[in-house]
Parts: structure tokens; sequence; C-alpha cells
């Protein structure tokens, strides 16, 4: 397929590969949701309001999800708390800190670092901890026994959702940040209580006792090393593996490895990396993510931001920092929001038809605004038919209209309108670009959504980096021509093979919706529906029907299984 807003053809594109499962809450769409709050594995824990950092909109309370960073200040700001701060506000997260050292570093080294007395860190811990209901702890420089041991003390007596350490001794420069006198403290009070150890090949080995690490199979062997030291996840930073062209790290859960990839950019700007990748981690934990997601969705943040900073030139030394808030490029014209896909977003997914908006008498503007206010959650324009300036300028409308219901907008197979009006991602079908094709050109922020009619190909989208699966003809329908069906045993045999969230497609309406949601696979999110509301004669009504009908389902499913 060829895209003549970017004047480009779908084979002209290098390719980067990733995985992603993102979950954000959504306050303002729980309103005849409930019970679905708890879809999937990536639901926020609750924390007592009093203590919460909170935003008050009307009558709700927000929980802000909330991390502290313990870690040295770095003078040139491209790591320690300075990158761990930029890093979180970047993935929409609060972060407050503890510093345990000041050092006096720039783009040519570290010059000095002052280390602050433990007292001054305790008094920090303890300020923090006690008052501001802190979800993760992300830890950096510990430059003493004394202060392992303080922190070890500090989540015992005010334990935190998830900590992750980072185990900073050795930076990507070459600087030595804390000595080896720290490492049995490490080993035997701080690792045991990480949920994530997140060392580069110098810190593990270090950590290992002198052990080589020159190949995957070395770090795969590290990661298992160091996970039998206690911590529930590692994370084994290959970059500077230098038998390979593309950076890989090795992540293990204890059960299973995971061989996560990307481009190695070639930059000068890599100060921080190490930092950032940790505080992102811990910044998607905070918002309720999965370990493994939290993990990829970082690894492509570090990988995106490093591709937009490779041409920043800050300082005369060989390591420059890079921009966190893609912001400093003024000719970039940036203007990502940072949408990120909450699984129950897929809960009543209204796909457009040009040929039912023309029968009707519709604008694809009058159809979308009738279909939200309906009550669907997600909209995908699927426009066949319309030419690429009329189809833009609509997409644009739309794109309003959703912002405002704070529902998200994809567009389907046109990656070049979605980039053109900004959307919040686009649906593929498995005849299309390749998903990680895709994911190269919107970057890490965008949702993507891909057609799936066997475990295969669900399995596939999730190694290629797609958010949510789309599984059916489940039912034949007029749509689309030739399209095969796979029946409910189809779907049910799909959801349980994906990764992902999953929303069921092809001629569901409201005589065969209920069947669809009582299969009750846990990541069966939703349907998607096309005739059923834009070939009807009031789309607003249709939607409010089959909205009440999935809820009414649902519902009635969680009754049944607490009984």
């Amino acid at each position: 397929m060829d895209f003549p807003l970017l004047g480009i053809s779908s084979t002209s594109i290098s390719t980067s590969i990733f995985d992603r499962k993102i979950c954000a809450v959504s306050s303002s769409k729980q309103a005849g949701r409930q019970g679905l709050d708890q879809f999937g594995d990536l639901t926020l824990k609750t924390m007592p309001e009093e203590k919460a950092l909170t935003i008050t909109n009307g009558s709700s309370n927000k929980k802000i999800p909330h991390v502290l960073t313990v870690a040295g200040s770095d003078s040139g700001a491209g790591a320690g708390i300075q990158a761990d701060l930029k890093a979180c506000a970047a993935r929409g997260v609060y972060c407050s800190t503890v510093i345990t050292a000041v050092t006096a570093q720039n783009t040519l080294g570290v010059q000095d670092v002052s280390i602050l007395p433990e007292d001054s860190v305790a008094e920090q811990l303890k300020s923090v901890l006690s008052d501001m209901r802190v979800d993760v702890v992300k830890t950096g420089m510990l430059p003493s026994i004394g202060m392992v041991k303080i922190l070890h003390d500090s989540l015992k007596q005010f334990p935190v959702q998830a900590l992750v350490v980072d185990p900073v001794m050795v930076s990507t420069s070459g600087d030595v940040l804390a000595g080896p006198s720290i490492l049995d403290t490490f080993r035997h009070d701080l690792l045991p209580m990480a949920d994530i150890v997140t060392p580069n090949l110098k810190e593990a080995s270090a950590l290992l006792g002198g052990l080589q690490l020159k190949t995957v199979t070395d770090m795969r062997s590290a990661a298992k090393s160091l996970h039998n030291m206690g911590p529930r996840n590692v994370l084994v930073k290959g970059g500077d593996l230098p038998s390979s062209s593309d950076a890989i790290d090795v992540f293990f859960d204890g059960k299973d490895f995971y061989e996560l990839r990307s481009t190695r950019i070639q930059t000068r700007n890599t100060h921080g990396t190490g930092c950032t990748l940790a505080s992102c981690i811990a910044a998607e934990l905070a918002k309720g993510s999965s370990m493994l997601s939290a993990v990829k969705v970082a690894k492509r943040y570090v990988e995106t931001a490093l591709m937009y900073s490779k041409s920043i030139t800050i300082g005369n030394g060989p390591q420059g920092p890079f921009d966190h808030g893609f912001k400093l490029k003024r000719n970039a014209g940036n203007s990502s929001r940072l949408q990120l896909l909450d699984p129950s977003d897929l809960f009543l997914y209204a796909v457009t038809d040009s040929g039912m908006n023309k029968k009707w008498g519709r604008s694809i503007t009058d159809a979308v605004k009738a279909a939200v206010e309906g009550g669907a959650t997600i909209v995908q324009l699927r426009e066949k038919d319309a030419e690429t300036r009329d189809f833009l300028e609509a997409a644009k409308s739309c794109l309003e209209i959703c912002r405002i219901h704070n529902v998200p907008l994809l567009i389907n197979d046109r990656i070049d309108i979605a980039m053109a009006c900004d959307a919040d991602g686009v649906h593929v079908g498995q005849s299309d670009m390749p998903v990680n094709t895709v994911r190269s050109l919107l970057g890490p922020e965008k949702i993507i959504g891909v057609s799936c009619k066997t475990p295969e190909h669900a399995l596939k989208a999730w190694a290629d980096g797609a958010d949510y699966i789309g599984s059916g003809g489940v039912f034949p329908t007029n749509t689309k021509a030739n399209n095969r069906t796979i029946g409910l045993d189809g779907l049910k045999d799909v959801c349980l093979a994906s990764k992902l969230p999953v929303v069921a497609i092809g001629g569901i309406n409201l005589s065969n919706a209920r069947s669809v949601m009582e299969l009750g696979v846990a990541n069966l999110e939703g349907v998607a529906v096309v005739s059923a509301l834009f070939d009807r004669e009031c789309v607003v009504a249709e939607t409010r029907k089959l909205h009440g009908l999935l809820t009414e389902t649902v519902a009635n499913m969680g009754s049944s299984d607490t009984n």
C-alpha cells in the first residue's frame, strides 16, 4: 500500500521490532461500566485517599501515580536524579526525590562526587514515604553500605508496590560511581527486596564476581544467576554488547527469557540511558502495568528518545544527554499526546463505513459524533472510498469530537492519514503494512491494532509490537468481501493464545453480542461493530442499546462468578 501524504511506499521503510502492552486508567469513561475495571492484569491497586496524591474532577478523585527515586544528582542533568525526573514527567507520573550524592559531571565525564550524610538520606526517605503514598521506589546511585541498609529498613517500615533497582556502579562512559565494598550489601539486603534489577553488562559482571559477558547466551546465564539472588525479575542490558548490531536486552522473570531487541542508534547522546530506562519502568509500574509490559514500553521510549535526539549538540565531550520531552528540536513539530491504550477502551468499538454513511445521508463526522454520544468507547475510521484530502479533513473533525469525549480515534490502514491528523493510532490487517514497520513510523505512544484469525496471527501481533488484536469474523458479514468466519470457538482459541487484549469483530449485533461476551475469556475486552450501528436510522439509539446490553452481560457474568 502507498501513502501519498508521506510520499513513501510500504516497501521503502526500515523496520524496528518491539513488543508492547500498555494500560492506563481513564476515570472519565467509567460511568456505566461497573465491573469492567478488572479486565486483564493491569489494574491499579486501590490506595487510601487521605494520603494519596489526587486530582479532583467534580466529585471523583483519581490517584496520581507516584515514583520516588533514590539516586545521585548530575550537574549536567543527563543522568541521575535529573534524568529520573524528566523520564517520569514524560511518562505522566509524579516523581519525588531522595538525593544520595552530588556529582560534578558534564559531557566529558565525572569530575567530583560528594556523598551526602547518611542521616540526611534517612530523613529524606522518612519525609517522603511517611506522607506522600509512594507507589514505586526506583534506586540509582547508592554510594555506601549504610545508605543501602537505610533504604532497606525504610522500605520495611513503609512498604511500596514495587522496588526497581538500577545498580549504578559504573556509568556507560566508564566512570566508577560506587565501590566494590557495597556489593555484598546489594546482594544480601537489596536484591531480595527488588521486583526488578536492571544492570548493564559491567554491573552484572560486578554483581557476579567478575563474570565476563560477551554474548546473549552469557546475558541469559547472568540473568538467571542474578535471579537466584532474590529479585523477582531481571533485565540485563546489552547496549554495550560488542557482538550485536542491535541493542539487545535479556529479561528473565524466573520462568521465561525474553530477548528484547531494538535498533542501535548511532549517536553520542547516550548519557543517562540506564537511569531513564529504570525510571520509565518504575513509572509504568506505578500506572498499573505488568512488569513485562513496563519493560517493553521503557525500552521503546528510550530508543525513540535516542532517535529523536541523535543530532542534538549539548556540551563538547564524547557523551551528551538526550531530550526526554521531544521538544528541543523546534522544527520537528512533534505533537504526540502520549495516548495510552486502556483495554476497556475496546468495550464498544465502532467502525465507520462510507457506504452506510452515504446510504443514510450522513457525513463521517455526523456518524462518529452520534456513536460517541451513544457510548462508543473507541472509534475506527474505515473509509475505503474517501478521497485523501476529504478523508484527512474529516479525520481532523472526528478527532476533535473524540478528544472532547476522551475516546481514542484510530484510522484503518491509512498510516499517512493517522500521522497527518495526529490520530491516536491505526488498525491494520494481515495483508497491510507489517506491524513492526507501522510502529517504526508512529513511535511508541500510538495505538496499533491488527486483525487476527488464528493463534499464530495473535502471537505474531504481540511479537511485532501491536497493542491489541481484532479477532474474527466471528459471524458472517456483508461489510467485508470473502471474509472467512472463525465462529465462537475460533475466537476463543485466539483469545487463549493471545498475550494482548482482544476485541471480537465480524457480524456482531444486538442478537448475538451477548453470546460473544459470555465466552468468559479474560482478555476478551469487547466487540467491534459496523452495520449494527451505522446501517441504522438512529446511530445514537442503536449505540446506547448495544452498550446497555454489553454492560448488563458483563455485570451478570460478574455476579454469577461471585455466587
